[in-house]
């Protein structure tokens, strides 16, 4: 699954250890692979070869990471799509773990125009297989925008959270006061030429990582990518996945990579007549969601899944760090000229 730096780490490792046993066999080494963001993911070396044991957290109220990605992952195996994504082995849903290929690369710094044409060629891919006979059964993405409306729900949704902690985090209520809550009844006025337009047409709906990015791709030796992390597979409107894949923070991409990709992706949905209506439209109110998701940290159930994976750090310094990232965000929004999305 990935092929970041390892160590050892002692704590619950013989518990990894059997249940790696159970899932591959006759084990030789387990090392905690650092880098993941809500889970822990550990490098198996067995008798006949390297994998990625990828252990989840509990099942959160509105999703099921671990089912969501290896369910998601053997679908994508089974409709053709294997060289592009790490292969799913086995699945120990009681203990919440699954087994996948180790890929030995590196991350995707840095990038060029290849690998926009190589991302587009996967999105492309993925839209393919939507017609597959198992892709009926596959759930929404996490978080899908299936409706114009389901957008300014998650808004309003991650602002209620946020709401909870407002009293005792003074200059987060100040940015979201004076700053972004203005920023956000700015830009939905224009969403109402969308109202009407009612829930996403099947045909004009896409199978997608819906975290999908280089922060989330490896270079093999040989050249070719692999994309990783399908933890929220699922439906959606490919234009959320453009948007995401623009606004993500991970993305630190060129003017001529993002010209690419648009003109890419237009000419590859084409087949949907209101796909770049819907993305000049709904692309400020994208960025605005971005800069909530970066005040994450602020949430203690969110920030205890941080800790989970090993990733917790100094809480004051992060959220701080976040709150900066969160304003730079922002100023992107502001700044955005309507029709101008790359």
């Amino acid at each position: 699954m990935c092929s970041l730096p390892t160590e050892p780490l002692e704590r619950d490792l013989d518990d990894i250890f059997e249940i790696a046993r159970k899932l591959c066999g006759r084990l030789t080494t387990v090392q905690i692979c650092r880098g993941g963001g809500n889970n822990r993911v550990y490098h198996v070396v067995a008798r006949d070869a390297a994998y990625a044991l990828k252990c989840y957290g509990a099942i959160e109220s509105d999703r099921d990471r671990l089912s969501q990605e290896y369910d998601g992952l053997s679908f994508l195996a089974e409709a053709g799509i294997a060289r592009s994504i790490p292969a799913p082995y086995a699945i120990d849903r009681e203990n919440r773990c699954a087994l996948y290929e180790w890929i030995d690369g590196d991350k995707l710094s840095p990038h060029g125009i290849d690998d926009i044409d190589a991302a587009m060629t996967f999105l492309g891919q993925l839209h393919r297989v939507r017609n597959h006979p198992s892709a009926a059964a596959l759930p929404p993405a996490t978080e899908a925008v299936l409706q114009p409306l389901d957008l300014l729900a998650q808004l309003r949704r991650r602002l209620t959270r946020l709401a909870s902690v407002r009293a005792t985090e003074r200059a987060l209520a100040d940015f979201l006061d004076a700053e972004l809550e203005p920023e956000l009844t700015r830009r939905t006025a224009r969403l109402a030429a969308l109202a009407d337009d009612g829930p996403l047409p099947l045909h004009a709906r896409t199978l997608s990582p819906s975290d999908f990015g280089f922060h989330n791709t490896i270079r093999r030796s040989d050249g070719s990518l692999v994309f990783i992390d399908f933890e929220y597979f699922g439906w959606d409107d490919p234009v959320k996945l453009v948007a995401d894949f623009l606004w993500h923070p991970g993305m630190q991409l060129s003017l001529a990579e993002r010209r690419r990709f648009v003109e890419g992706v237009t000419a590859r949905f084409a087949g949907d007549p209101g796909f770049y209506r819907r993305l000049e439209l709904t692309f400020p109110l994208y960025g605005i969601r971005w800069a909530l998701i970066m005040l994450n940290e602020f949430v203690p159930a969110l920030r205890a899944r941080r800790a989970f994976s090993g990733n917790g750090g100094d809480w004051t310094k992060v959220k701080s760090q976040q709150l900066a990232k969160a304003r730079t965000a922002l100023d992107a929004v502001r700044s955005y000229r309507e029709a101008v999305i790359a």
